[in-house]
């Protein structure tokens, strides 16, 4: 990520391998001691690509996301979900994404940026259902569990909720959890 600080750490008892980890806005790249200047410069720069490659993956853009809403409606719901955008927003606090089913727009909360595959694209699923049942009724939670892992996603979601102190939102006709 540019701007990102970059911290070298040597390590006597790291002989061959390399590795580097996100911590707050720092990098911190793990290499063995005995590394000369040129070296260092050589694995770090291969490890700042390394790392920008997996934030990509983990972090599509607004196109991608776009991409995959499409990809997902097709496989899930017969393609009749067609957003007319989607895109990551800063401004929820509370939930992990938003639709106006009105505007055919969605927005993806970043906090879900960074998350396995498989939650986002639950995230993008809840709000693609809500182009087509705009509440969360029965029909709504019954095209969403064409997704096999809508359970597994509902609980990560919760227990990032829980970890967090933030309030798990109830639906009140139902007693669903909404996104």
């Amino acid at each position: 990520m540019d701007g990102d600080e970059i911290e070298v750490r040597r390590s006597r008892r790291r002989r061959r391998t390399v590795s580097a980890y996100r911590e707050g806005g720092r990098t911190i790249v793990l290499i063995p001691a005995r590394f000369s200047a040129d070296e260092e410069r050589t694995w770090v720069d291969a490890m700042m690509r390394k790392l920008a490659a997996g934030d990509k993956r983990r972090r599509p853009s607004d196109q991608q996301l776009l991409e995959r809403a499409t990809d997902l409606s097709g496989r899930y719901l017969g393609g009749l979900a067609k957003p007319l955008s989607i895109a990551w927003v800063t401004n929820q606090s509370s939930r992990w994404g938003s639709c106006t089913p009105s505007e055919g727009t969605i927005r993806i909360s970043s906090r879900v940026k960074g998350m396995p595959a498989w939650v986002l694209d639950y995230v993008i699923l809840h709000e693609l259902t809500h182009l087509l049942q705009p509440g969360h009724g029965r029909e709504f939670w019954s095209l969403l569990e064409s997704y096999p892992r809508t359970e597994r996603a509902r609980g990560y979601l919760e227990g990032v909720a829980a970890t967090a102190g933030l309030q798990w939102l109830e639906d009140e006709a139902t007693g669903e959890s909404k996104t």
